[in-house]
């Protein structure tokens, strides 16, 4: 307790030989709680030699202004990202600095970069790791990493203290999307969601990603002109690149815009939902907001919800539904040649040293194995115009 009566919550320690003290705050303020867990993060800056009181104080001058003299991490960060920024899209560079400002600016944006040690940059890996972020944390390292690398190139800083903190990251969990993998279950399943109440758009959005194992980002920014003779014999779906998992050089291509094939029934659907539409800007409009498509979340919310799919199928599984029930039954039928068909109806990106977007092969194979799909999958299902019933808003 201080003379003037305020209770603090202080910790003892030895650095360098010698007795010191740390205030974490004032109590109550500061619950016992919260004065654990700084007393823990103490403690691990004497495990790895930095003085706590020292790093305290760094922080506290940072807070008010006065940061160390020399080149700021801040300064070389905004160096870094506009180099690099001249290959990226727009939205990625925004991405990638919003996560600087969120995750790494706050505590080193001030600091001149060439006082930085690698304590200093574990600290944050850690905080980003402590939420679960695994992912972000390995983004955030790798973007420090190459800061610290032109910082060197420029003759800044003589090191790269986060050369070494790969090992301190935990291993990034795959990304796994629920599937339905069995056909008949498959088929059941939509059918029955279908039968439940969910928005016109949204079923016929649900339809048209069963039909095509299209990736719904781009299915929810489809634009009815990029619907090609719908009444022809070559029915097609042509999305732009930019709409494409591609990187900004190959986005800007328009050779690099990717074709599906439409089966008879995806045309059914398309058509219905232009007719939905109504001329609304998007083919799949928000019941909400008529010149928006419908949210990011729309459909893995229907999905969610729905007795057929919660758990065990999210709007992105149609993919592995279709990849694993198209493989199965080439392997079944004896047509190794179709594996690779499939993953071009999937727009993977190959390997080696054709690894671009042939956009245009294999085409009229393309086209028949999306027809025996259709088949097979909306066997027993309604007529896509009774899809357009149900809730308007």
């Amino acid at each position: 307790m201080l003379p003037s009566g305020t209770k603090t919550w202080r910790q003892k320690y030895s650095f360098g030989g010698k007795e010191k003290q740390l205030t974490h705050g004032r109590y109550p303020e500061l619950s016992l709680k919260e004065a654990r867990v700084l007393r823990d993060k103490a403690k691990a800056l004497l495990r790895d030699s930095v003085d706590p009181g020292a790093k305290a104080k760094e922080k506290r001058d940072i807070r008010q202004g006065r940061a160390t003299q020399g080149e700021t991490f801040r300064t070389a960060a905004r160096r870094w990202h506009t180099l690099q920024s001249h290959g990226w899209k727009e939205r990625h560079a925004d991405q990638v600095w919003a996560a600087l400002e969120a995750d790494v600016l706050p505590e080193l944006g001030e600091r001149a970069i060439s006082d930085l040690k690698a304590a200093d940059i574990r600290e944050i890996i850690e905080a980003v790791q402590d939420r679960g972020a695994i992912d972000q944390a390995h983004r955030s390292l790798m973007r420090i990493s190459r800061i610290f690398q032109l910082a060197m190139v420029d003759g800044t800083v003589e090191a790269n203290p986060a050369a070494a903190l790969g090992a301190i990251l935990k291993p990034v969990p795959k990304r796994k999307y629920p599937a339905i993998l069995q056909l008949d279950v498959a088929r059941s399943a939509l059918k029955a969601f279908e039968e439940e109440r969910h928005f016109p758009a949204v079923k016929l959005a649900s339809r048209f990603l069963a039909l095509t194992a299209a990736r719904p980002g781009p299915l929810r920014y489809a634009l009815p002109a990029e619907f090609e003779d719908l009444d022809g014999d070559d029915p097609r779906w042509v999305i732009p690149a930019a709409k494409m998992k591609l990187e900004r050089a190959e986005s800007e291509q328009e050779s690099f815009a990717f074709t599906i094939p439409l089966s008879r029934q995806a045309v059914e659907v398309v058509k219905s939902a232009i007719a939905e539409a109504n001329g609304r800007t998007y083919l799949f409009p928000s019941a909400q907001h008529g010149l928006r498509p419908i949210s990011e979340n729309a459909l893995n919310v229907a999905y969610r919800r729905s007795a057929q799919f919660a758990g065990r199928h999210v709007p992105h599984g149609w993919r592995s539904t279709f990849s694993t029930i198209m493989n199965e039954r080439a392997a079944d039928l004896d047509r190794p040649g179709d594996r690779a068909v499939l993953d071009l109806m999937l727009g993977h990106k190959p390997a080696g040293v054709e690894a671009h977007y042939n956009r245009a092969a294999y085409m009229p194979r393309r086209r028949l194995l999306a027809q025996e799909w259709a088949d097979l999958i909306s066997e027993e299902l309604l007529p896509p115009d009774r899809l357009r019933e149900g809730p308007r808003h």
